[in-house]
């Protein structure tokens, strides 16, 4: 019997048309896109086309609408010699150059002496930022000390920038007493209160509107201080990304927004990821400026970081940078890495951080035995804190709950 309640849904009568047959019509079939180079592959990578002095610097205040290509394009200062040319140009002295060289080699012999006491057992888990050094360190370098930074896993220069020693650091993968958070965190989960950065959180992506509310509570009291967090290509995905770059534009945030894109979402290739290339042209769907940046490039990576705090301490809201670098080991130590070709890894050894900083200096006319001293110097720095850390023993037990509940445990 046919059901008369008006309560049934009933299809509008359009919807029995036959649909107009296409012009020319096409077969259908499901696209499945695929990495540039699989294993067993010859890897190719393309020169980089753009050179500096390809873009222009803008005014600061420039609205967002005209810096349309400088989300397609590519901010570059060093050439191929380590000469810096063009309008980005920090203007860095020697002595400043060579200060961010000392702390990506520093975090390069860091990372490279976690990831082998990781592989002998003596250390749970480990994430390496090899051949990204540039990105935290010359992203962290222009931030003034009073503002708030939110890092993610490979941002470990980042730390260094801001001052925490690496004895400070290594104690906290252990888990020791040495860690400044007394073993109750994961390894890698670095914070740092004295130099404001916020613990970074095992939930990729959580940061970005949590440095909304930092910038919120900067902007009520009316501070000018400046919030920033870092993110992988990958969480560029999730929702916390896209709700964090709403807030911040509508309200007009203090807010600097970093995407490290290494080319890599834990085991998927970029291209499988997004169909977008230039994923800084996504801040144009909320109304901000989006730069993309050579992030192997120390001196761009402190020009552009500098130029987007400038633009935020000045009022005039949050900024997306997309430092373009590569990652050289897995998503951690863990990680097979049986999606790519290994020779693409050696392929990127040419744009090497370090290796183009140390070019730099040497267009400087800096003598090539004093960068072999910086090396040596870096490397004791943390054979010496790694013997150190190792002595220290680990935190009592009984102090497990201690600063967690406002009264302790034992007074109740």
């Amino acid at each position: 019997m046919e059901d008369s309640s008006p309560l049934v849904g009933k299809a509008h009568p359009w919807a029995d048309s036959e649909p107009e047959p296409l012009r020319d019509p096409l077969p259908l079939a499901l696209h499945v896109p695929t990495a540039p180079h699989r294993p067993g592959d010859t890897p190719c990578f393309a020169p980089v086309s753009h050179q500096p002095g390809d873009l222009p610097r803008p005014d600061t205040l420039a609205p967002y609408g005209d810096l349309r290509e400088h989300a397609v394009g590519l901010i570059r200062v060093l050439d191929a010699d380590g000469a810096a040319a063009g309008g980005w140009q920090p203007q860095l002295t020697s002595q400043q150059l060579r200060s961010g060289l000392e702390l990506m080699l520093r975090a390069a012999h860091l990372d490279a002496r976690m990831i082998a006491m990781q592989r002998q057992g003596r250390l749970s888990f480990y994430v390496s930022g090899k051949g990204e050094e540039a990105v935290a360190v010359a992203g962290a370098m222009p931030f003034a000390q009073h503002d708030m930074l939110f890092p993610s896993y490979r941002q470990a220069g980042l730390l260094l920038v801001r001052g925490m020693p690496l004895l400070t650091m290594m104690g906290q993968t252990l888990g020791n007493k040495c860690d400044n958070t007394n073993g109750r965190q994961m390894p890698m989960h670095y914070s740092w209160r004295a130099g404001n950065v916020v613990s970074i959180s095992s939930p990729v992506g959580t940061q970005f509107p949590q440095a909304v509310g930092a910038a919120m509570a900067f902007a009520y009291r009316g501070e000018r201080r400046v919030a920033a967090a870092w993110i992988g290509d990958g969480t560029a995905a999730q929702g916390d990304f896209h709700h964090a770059l709403n807030f911040a534009s509508v309200m007009q945030l203090p807010v600097v927004y970093v995407c490290e894109n290494n080319q890599f979402a834990q085991f998927t290739a970029r291209e499988r990821t997004t169909s977008v290339k230039d994923l800084s042209v996504r801040a144009a769907g909320y109304g901000m400026p989006g730069r993309t940046v050579d992030g192997n490039d120390i001196e761009a990576v402190r020009a552009a970081a500098g130029e987007a705090i400038d633009r935020a301490r000045r009022g005039e809201g949050p900024s997306l940078l997309v430092m373009e670098t590569y990652r050289y080991g897995g998503h951690f130590v863990g990680d097979m890495e049986e999606y790519r070709e290994k020779a693409a890894v050696e392929q990127h050894r040419d744009r090497d951080p370090i290796r183009r900083a140390e070019a730099a200096l040497l267009a400087r006319g800096v003598d090539a035995a004093d960068l072999s001293a910086v090396w040596d110097a870096a490397r004791v720095e943390v054979e010496h804190s790694v013997e150190f850390a190792e002595q220290s023993p680990y935190p009592d037990a009984s102090t497990a709950l201690d600063d967690v509940f406002a009264t302790p445990v034992a007074e109740r």
